[in-house]
């Protein structure tokens, strides 16, 4: 009751309902869409099997948060937050690509960098690079957005010739995305921290493109403690990290990473806990706030009283 796995909600005007890995999706009449950012966590494209308290409240903060501090970039989905779990906002449709700006070798690419990959999305990479060493300039790695099962990466000519941006839509988005991890990059060095790598969606609405789902959270970034990233890097030893790779670095650990016959290992209570935690962590040091914990026994039927009444309102004023 104290954490949201799943929802099903049966909301008035209701068109479609999309789940993905870690958001429920509901879209309206009149183009309105209620995502309700649940407490699943995945990894290699696999959501796991227990809930995080705390952490989709975590991610759709940090995200709103920092849709409010790019929309002078570019126009942005949302509307409102009613509800610590729930972004309510403009429909648009979505181009089926994530754009990966990535400013450090590190990550999924670090380990096809090591197998000896030295072309990417169509982009050559130097040799003899190191883990996490730093790009001269960010670069940017599109993959494909997948219904189900992992991402594939994509060039921008395939995706102008497989006419899923045009050229001119490409190039505007991708101006849109440097520019977005520009500005989380200045914010991250504020709070001792370095924006390593990200990923960004777009859709198109009334013909104008605009920046859709989340932004700069710890399950979309990664980010480096900054203060002691070259003393680490130049010794050869792994920087301290903000993100979600820890999850990853535990599943490898456990034998995982989402391959065919392979299961996931038992997630117990602390294991749990500890992610807990390190959202906690990731949330306090971004924002520069505190977390407050919610005093709610029924997360599900708060989250549904706080959309019904935003709606009712948004009704009467449209």
């Amino acid at each position: 009751m104290r954490t949201i796995f799943e929802t099903n909600f049966k909301f008035e005007n209701l068109k479609e309902f999309y789940k993905g890995k870690v958001r429920d999706v509901y879209f309206l009449q009149n183009d309105i869409v209620v995502m309700i950012v649940t407490d699943r966590i995945s990894a290699f494209d696999v959501v796991l099997n227990r809930a995080i308290p705390f952490k989709g409240h975590i991610l759709n903060e940090i995200a709103s948060f920092f849709l409010d501090k790019t929309s002078d970039i570019v126009p942005n989905w949302k509307i409102a937050c009613p509800d610590p779990n729930v972004t309510v906002g403009y429909y648009c449709k979505p181009y089926p690509v994530e754009i990966i700006v990535r400013g450090y070798l590190t990550g999924s690419l670090w380990r096809e960098y090591k197998k000896g990959v030295r072309n990417v999305c169509g982009i050559d990479l130097p040799d003899a690079m190191k883990e996490n060493q730093k790009f001269d300039v960010p670069i940017i790695t599109p993959t494909t957005k997948a219904v189900s099962g992992h991402d594939v990466n994509i060039s921008k000519k395939e995706i102008i010739e497989n006419g899923i941006m045009t050229e001119e839509e490409f190039d505007q988005i991708e101006k849109y995305a440097l520019a977005l991890f520009n500005r989380g990059t200045e914010y991250a060095k504020q709070r001792n921290l370095i924006l390593v790598d990200t990923k960004y969606e777009f859709g198109k609405k009334d013909g104008k493109i605009y920046l859709i789902d989340e932004i700069h959270t710890p399950d979309s970034s990664r980010y480096f403690y900054a203060d002691d990233y070259e003393e680490r890097f130049n010794s050869g030893l792994s920087p301290r990290q903000l993100s979600k790779e820890f999850v990853r670095e535990w599943l490898i650990e456990k034998g995982f990473m989402g391959l065919p016959g392979q299961h996931l290992p038992e997630i117990t209570d602390d294991v749990v806990e500890a992610i807990s935690n390190r959202y906690i962590e990731l949330y306090e040091t971004i924002t520069g706030k505190k977390f407050i914990k919610p005093d709610v026994d029924d997360i599900k039927t708060r989250i549904f009283m706080n959309i019904t009444e935003f709606l009712n309102k948004l009704s009467v004023k449209a």
